[in-house]
């Protein structure tokens, strides 16, 4: 799999000379280095309305909006009759997440989720594959009868967004297709807490069954909060079930408002780190906070500037590693964070996906140090059991820069990797 990092690559010419013979013990598939991804899956459609048409349809401006399917196919179709549909794109901030995954990394990731067993042209599962990175397995979705998801991303001239869901069958996928074996296999797993509200309907419990599997098999699991009309709706759910199973939250400052109470990003983030072991908060034009915990030994000290905000000189350890607590004979709170990358894109296109992309930044560097001690297990790098690869100042980096690349488009999806990371003195350290 491709790395974080600048790594030369050595060519031989000409291609006639006899290859030496690969050693049978490089080749281990049973050692696939892969991330699962559970989502409702769903295709995202574009466009351009005005706040009357908001209002026209009921519709709550900057909410997720649940709307049943013979509303949603009027406002579908009104949309088509006034050519404001601007594009169609595969969703899902797991969908997004796993795809962007899989073009940064080079690799596999795992989908599940239902799909449509007969797909026709133009049809929500027809462009959901048509804009998933084939590097994706989709073997093991649930196929169903009718329709995918279809949500329907309207922006009004002031640039705010508001989403339309039509369900379809995106929450049929049951227990049934949790395979235990692709999740106890799994450098992490990714889902959202979407499902959590879809009360009564199979993929609630599905959610909960690969929860349990991946607690039983000791495998990461990273959540990513939704939107703040959803954590405000189902708060106490979110942090129980936060707090039982999840390693790492993935949420924006307003999602951490509504889960804590806190307008400010830092203390949101201080205040998750009770229920979990790492938090991503992604805050606007502010940028982004990475936090969690390290032991105290094997802490290490920042040569960049430190900053005092919410919490005095807080960014003083962000050359450690991030370690889940429990690992910890001495855990320290370890907070970083970074400005937008070059200040951030001259025009926004597109905020849709920019946190979804960071994520997708931070779970390759956990498969990578998945995939290091696969690997090498001896190797000085895993003589502390730690989540992730890099230091929290070189993940923020990277999920930095590729927030940047989704910001710079109009897709919330990636469709090729990056330029290759820059050497720093605080990688060369790691690199030792």
């Amino acid at each position: 799999m491709k790395f974080p990092g600048r790594r030369k690559l050595k060519h031989y010419f000409p291609v006639s000379s006899p290859k030496l013979p690969l050693p049978s013990f490089d080749v281990r598939p049973e050692q696939d280095t892969y991330i699962v991804g559970l989502d409702q899956t769903i295709v995202d459609v574009i466009a351009n309305v005005s706040d009357e048409f908001l209002e026209k349809y009921g519709i709550g401006k900057g909410l997720s909006n649940l709307v049943e399917h013979g509303k949603a196919d009027q406002i579908y179709q009104e949309l088509v009759q006034n050519q404001a549909i601007s594009d169609h794109f595969a969703g899902g901030t797991i969908g997004n997440t796993i795809h962007n995954y899989s073009v940064l990394a080079d690799d596999k990731s795992v989908l599940l989720g239902v799909m449509s067993a007969n797909i026709k042209l133009g049809s929500p599962a027809y462009h959901y594959l048509c804009h998933t990175s084939s590097k994706v397995d989709m073997n093991h979705l649930q196929g169903v009868q009718g329709d995918i998801g279809r949500g329907i991303t309207m922006v009004t001239p002031d640039g705010e967004r508001t989403f339309v869901i039509d369900p379809g069958a995106m929450d049929e996928l049951n227990e049934q297709h949790i395979p235990e074996d692709i999740i106890a296999g799994a450098a992490a797993i990714v889902l959202s807490a979407y499902p959590l509200r879809a009360k009564g309907q199979p993929i609630q419990q599905a959610m909960f069954r690969m929860l349990e599997l991946a607690k039983k098999h000791q495998v990461p699991v990273v959540m990513s909060l939704g939107t703040k009309h959803l954590v405000e709706e189902h708060r106490e759910l979110i942090r129980q079930t936060i707090h039982d199973y999840v390693d790492m939250v993935a949420m924006n400052e307003l999602e951490a408002l509504a889960l804590t109470g806190h307008s400010d990003p830092l203390l949101a983030a201080e205040a998750t780190l009770e229920l979990t072991d790492m938090v991503l908060v992604t805050a606007g034009p502010e940028g982004l906070y990475l936090c969690g915990y390290t032991d105290k030994s094997v802490r290490r000290e920042t040569t960049n500037p430190i900053k005092s905000g919410s919490l005095p000189d807080y960014n003083q350890y962000e050359f450690s590693r991030p370690m889940q607590r429990e690992r910890c004979k001495e855990p320290v709170k370890v907070y970083s964070h970074i400005d937008p990358y070059l200040g951030g894109p001259e025009r926004i296109k597109n905020t849709n996906g920019a946190g979804d992309g960071a994520l997708a930044a931070i779970l390759h560097d956990i498969a990578a140090n998945h995939f290091h001690r696969t690997a090498l297990p001896k190797s000085s790098k895993h003589e502390q059991d730690c989540l992730a690869y890099s230091s929290f100042a070189q993940i923020c980096k990277y999920a930095n820069r590729v927030s940047y690349a989704i910001l710079n488009q109009s897709a919330p999806r990636l469709s090729r990797g990056l330029p290759e990371k820059e050497d720093s003195l605080e990688e060369a350290y790691w690199e030792r």
